[in-house]
């Protein structure tokens, strides 16, 4: 389980260790088309068939609400452009972000949240 503050930032990476093994948390923000919008996604630090072991959920929340991703990390072979453009991960548009930020919706302060474990 790993839990991450303040999300406010163009793009960010956090690393963590689970079952002996390191992953890599990435929040990005982007234009898709003409809408920002906001992606985290994992991706394992080592090959496509071992990551493959691995599931993981993202989640962001925030006034009662929540949303949630549940997928498979990506080897950090994958460039995070080319997770980001196969869609592969936790979006938020701008507009929900701030909604899930409360207070006056000017100030964006996401927490994401998230668990990693392994198929057996």
């Amino acid at each position: 389980m790993f839990l991450c503050h303040h999300l406010a930032f163009l793009m960010s990476h956090k690393v963590f260790s689970c079952f002996g093994k390191y992953f890599c948390l990435h929040f990005e923000a982007f234009l898709l088309g003409t809408a920002p919008v906001y992606m985290a996604f994992l991706r394992f630090m080592g090959e496509a068939d071992e990551a493959s072991r691995f599931r993981y959920s993202l989640e962001v929340g925030g006034s009662g609400r929540r949303q949630v991703w549940q997928g498979v990390p990506r080897s950090i072979r994958d460039t995070h452009q080319s997770v980001r453009d196969s869609v592969d991960g936790l979006f938020v548009t701008r507009g929900l972000a701030l909604f899930l930020s409360g207070g006056d919706r000017k100030e964006l302060k996401l927490i994401v949240m998230g668990r990693i474990w392994k198929e057996h």
